[in-house]
């Protein structure tokens, strides 16, 4: 693993398969080849649209694939640490102290036949070894730490008597209970109304400002990610189809997904009468199995014949940025 580790990079994994079966001798390949690193105290996105392997790969890194998933070859290498290696209560102590991860529906994510006081206590008590009391004013204090009012009242209260945002900003504080070096953050912000979405990308922005934790932020809205990322990585098909940091990708893509993707951002300005925002032509993501070259190739506007057998390998294309399209600058 040595030839691997980056003192400055928190999070790195290289070569990640991931497929689907029941058997190991008979899966489907899902995630192909990724490779990505966050560096200690900055935003990476990871953006694509649904079916892209962003949740898998996040999932991955935790070791919480659904069932039948399974990491088929690749390591995932945390502050020098194999996690893929890890013995079981390596990996409690790992997820309890080391990683906190927030999930699309928090509703789901917690319990609703109890308290939230109960949730958070039991989380704290399990990762940091509190009492029950000194528990109770961390779970206070997390509260207050992601603006929710009246904390004390909140702890009394069980999930279906809190707004999705306030389930949300509960989650947030659970996973930020230990002080994680790395927050895992799921499409945090997709099932809430925009003022609320607002509110948690800043919540998000404060905890790297002020603790100096590494995010990695998955999202298939690019204004968010550019909004909010340092670095970012576009993801279809299982692949890493372009990366590097932020205003270089955002204002130079050179992979025709990324300039889709892109051109589909929402802006305030009028448009012009008859304008359409431009759309991803073809079949959605998944309709048909990966076999060879690029997967975008069906849907691409700038596709040829030797689009069927290009690797997908990243090639530099600027300091720090990196294409899987060989014909990205022409």
């Amino acid at each position: 693993m040595n030839e691997h580790m980056n003192e400055n990079q928190l999070l790195q994994i290289y070569n990640l398969r991931i497929g689907f079966g029941t058997k190991l001798n008979d899966v489907n390949p899902i995630v192909h080849g990724l490779n990505l690193s966050i560096s200690r105290g900055r935003i990476l996105g990871l953006v694509g649209e649904s079916g892209s392997g962003k949740s898998l790969t996040c999932r991955s890194v935790m070791r919480l694939l659904p069932d039948g998933g399974h990491v088929l070859s690749g390591d995932v290498i945390f502050d020098g640490h194999d996690v893929l290696g890890m013995s079981k209560s390596e990996l409690l102590a790992f997820r309890s102290t080391q990683v906190g991860m927030i999930f699309q529906d928090p509703f789901s994510s917690l319990n609703p036949t109890r308290r939230i006081g109960s949730q958070m206590i039991e989380a704290l008590r399990t990762a940091l070894s509190l009492s029950k009391k000194d528990a109770q004013l961390r779970a206070l204090s997390l509260l207050e730490q992601v603006d929710i009012s009246n904390p004390s009242a909140k702890l009394r209260m069980y999930p279906n008597e809190l707004s999705g945002g306030m389930r949300q900003r509960v989650m947030l504080a659970i996973a930020l209970g230990a002080r994680p070096s790395l927050l895992i953050a799921d499409e945090p912000t997709t099932a809430l109304d925009t003022t609320t979405q607002a509110q948690i990308l800043s919540l998000l922005r404060r905890v790297r400002d002020d603790d100096g934790t590494s995010i990695l932020l998955v999202s298939h809205d690019f204004g968010v990610i550019a909004e909010m990322c340092d670095d970012v990585a576009v993801m279809y098909g299982g692949f890493i189809v372009e990366s590097g940091p932020i205003e270089e990708v955002y204002l130079r893509p050179r992979h025709p997904y990324t300039q889709a993707l892109i051109a589909s951002v929402p802006t305030l300005a009028i448009p012009e009468r008859g304008y359409r925002r431009p759309t991803i032509p073809g079949p959605p993501l998944g309709t048909l199995p990966y076999t060879s070259g690029c997967p975008f190739a069906s849907r691409c506007t700038f596709s040829r014949a030797e689009c069927e057998d290009v690797s997908m390998t990243l090639l530099p294309v600027g300091p720090s940025h990196t294409s899987a399209c060989p014909f990205g600058g022409e």
